[in-house]
């Protein structure tokens, strides 16, 4: 799976976020068996004021909010619970990642940087590949497949409840 990134907060640049991009990308394609499929992403790296533009332009929410995405197609399953139709586009679609805002979560939830943002980008991956997490057998689903997938890149559960 190939990541074509756009690094407008340079911020993102120190923080690795190509490396981060293109090992997340091949952790999802080696766990959903699409190595070998020629698939592609957009991945907007920027800082939450750009992040807050593109949530007011596409829902509405003049906010910051962590990682957008736009999937090139649905690919998202009829039945809740079900696997997403698999793309027939190669181009998958586009993701936004806000430097600030993960930065903040990751800080708050005692993880790294890098780690946190490996998660978004899965997270923003499998919503380009039809994953969803509106309805509750949906989000099972979702969460279930990217906490396997962090957890081969010796990356905790980001749901698990800490006590």
């Amino acid at each position: 799976m190939n990541v074509d990134c756009l690094i407008e907060e340079q911020l993102w640049s120190a923080a690795g976020i190509e490396t981060i991009a293109a090992t997340a990308a091949d952790a999802v394609a080696a766990h959903l068996n699409l190595r070998q499929s020629g698939l592609e992403i957009s991945l907007l790296a920027c800082n939450d004021a750009r992040i807050a533009d593109l949530n007011s332009d596409f829902r509405g929410k003049a906010v910051p909010t962590n990682v957008l995405s736009w999937p090139s197609e649905d690919r998202s399953a009829e039945v809740a619970g079900a696997q997403p139709h698999a793309p027939v586009d190669p181009e998958l679609g586009d993701i936004a990642i806000a430097y600030q805002t993960c930065l903040r979560e990751a800080d708050a939830g005692g993880r790294t940087l890098t780690d946190h943002a490996t998660h978004l980008v899965v997270h923003g991956i499998l919503h380009l590949l039809g994953y969803d997490h509106e309805r509750d057998a949906d989000a099972t689903l979702m969460e279930g497949i990217e906490t396997e997938i962090l957890g081969k890149l010796g990356i905790e559960d980001p749901y698990a409840i800490i006590v």
